[in-house]
């Protein structure tokens, strides 16, 4: 009998923000056997929260195979317990009712994650993990670059900023 157990896609990710509001931007770390990817974006405005949660977007995006388990590793328990608690789906079946935040970004999550085996794992961020304190280097450094791109999402929301 041969194992048909395919290895998962090991992903951390991390979001920064300076200022919170401020200049923000994310790290991934994406490991798959030998095979290892980091990116990073920054932008100009925007929240912590907002780039945790586009981490896990932007990765899920950068994925090539999509039949392939994930496990995904974020130092967010905004992120974690909103997926994993199930609050997201009664945000999506209220519509977002009371002014949820970030509801572009968790449309967007759900939109591009509903076919996916994902299994998310919170990890204390600061702490001794190799991988979380790279994707923290990762985002603090692209928050404080120089080609910030714009959070249109974010900026939107408060179009006095």
């Amino acid at each position: 009998m041969t194992n048909t157990t395919v290895a998962p896609i090991t992903i951390y990710t991390d979001g920064s923000s300076r200022g919170n509001p401020g200049p923000g931007g994310y790290g991934i770390v994406m490991l798959y056997g030998k095979w290892e990817k980091h990116f990073s974006e920054g932008y100009r405005h925007t929240t912590n929260n907002r780039m945790e949660l586009l981490a896990v977007i932007k990765a899920i995006q950068a994925l090539k195979k999509r039949d392939i388990p994930i496990v995904l590793y974020t130092d967010s328990q905004y992120v974690v317990n909103a997926i994993e608690k199930g609050w997201l789906y009664k945000w999506i079946k209220t519509n977002f009712a009371g002014g949820k935040k970030n509801s572009d970004l968790w449309r967007e999550y759900y939109q591009i994650s509903r076919e996916l085996n994902i299994q998310f794992k919170w990890v204390k961020g600061h702490a001794d993990n190799v991988y979380n304190n790279l994707c923290d280097k990762l985002a603090t450094e692209a928050a404080d670059g120089k080609q910030l791109l714009i959070d249109y999402g974010y900026e939107k929301e408060d179009p006095l900023r």
